[in-house]
């Protein structure tokens, strides 16, 4: 078996067991009602906030692009950004949507392999500072729960929010200085993504007839994002179903809604990736034949 082969079989295992350990622990019964209650109208509010969620997040990423002076404009970015979620859904290990992105970049002879490379990790990073920025501003919501759980919770999240984005503005200056002047406008992009995905997590839940009590569920969303983020099972599903299963124990949620709702919000995510099996890879990015000039 080669390389690429076992890394899917493992992915597909994890992704069982994930499965598996998480429908041992609920009551399918009252899953299965949740599921057929369903309001379609606000299910279809979430998917075009989902929707714009990632036009936001393909926007933050074009802005590196422009640091970089590569001549995409964003429509054509708009279809690389889909084309890359298709692959990120269904493309085993390390081979994901960032990965083809950079290969058709590097082909075309825009930019060198290592700028590319910056953008893609600045990219990702950009997203979890969001996310971690509002983790600490819904934690203030939480505090008695999460206090229970780790005493000095209210002077981390103080910590938190205060130090975040000087901090990341002083990595940008230290690590990514030719991303510096797209450094407001990329995150105002990644908080406006993240928010428009707690949006969704706010339909969804409304669309499962669960009216209020939603904060615990977006702030543990957020966690399970970071978790679903790592390349360990098919498209995140089974690793963001995990950390709700056993967030109960900790805040307000009820376990058969926390599956519920991922499951939705993962068909919501493939449903969107899978445009990307139906676009065209923009002209300006196809790669341009070798000449004696290309150099790896």
């Amino acid at each position: 078996m080669n390389t690429k082969a076992f890394k899917l079989a493992l992915k597909l295992a994890l992704t069982a067991l994930a499965l598996y350990l998480v429908f041992r622990k609920i009551d399918t019964a009252a899953l299965g009602d949740l599921l057929r209650q369903l309001h379609p109208g606000y299910v279809l509010v979430a998917w075009l906030l989902f929707i714009c969620s990632k036009v936001l997040t393909a926007f933050r990423l074009h802005d590196y692009y422009r640091a970089l002076q590569i001549p995409i404009n964003r429509a054509d970015n708009l279809r690389l950004y889909a084309i890359g979620m298709f692959y990120n859904l269904f493309l085993p290990g390390g081979i994901g949507g960032d990965g083809y992105k950079v290969y058709l970049l590097k082909k075309s002879g825009q930019t060198s392999l290592r700028a590319l490379l910056q953008a893609t990790l600045l990219d990702r990073l950009g997203g979890l500072v969001a996310i971690f920025g509002l983790l600490f501003l819904l934690g203030f919501g939480l505090l008695e729960p999460l206090s229970r759980l780790l005493p000095p919770a209210p002077y981390v999240l103080g910590a938190g929010a205060l130090l975040l984005l000087p901090l990341w503005y002083g990595a940008h200056r230290l690590f990514f200085t030719p991303f510096i002047g797209s450094f407001w406008s990329a995150n105002a992009y990644s908080f406006g993504g993240q928010i428009a995905q707690l949006g969704t997590v706010y339909a969804l839940l409304l669309a499962l007839g669960i009216p209020d009590g939603h904060l615990p569920y977006q702030f543990v969303f957020l966690l399970s994002s970071m978790v679903a983020v790592l390349p360990l099972t098919i498209g995140g599903v089974g690793a963001r179903e995990l950390v709700f299963i056993y967030s109960p124990d900790y805040l307000a949620i009820e376990a058969p809604v926390a599956v519920a709702f991922s499951l939705l919000f993962f068909l919501l995510s493939a449903l969107t990736s899978l445009s990307g099996a139906f676009l065209d890879v923009p002209e300006g990015q196809r790669a341009r034949p070798a000449s004696s000039s290309d150099s790896d």
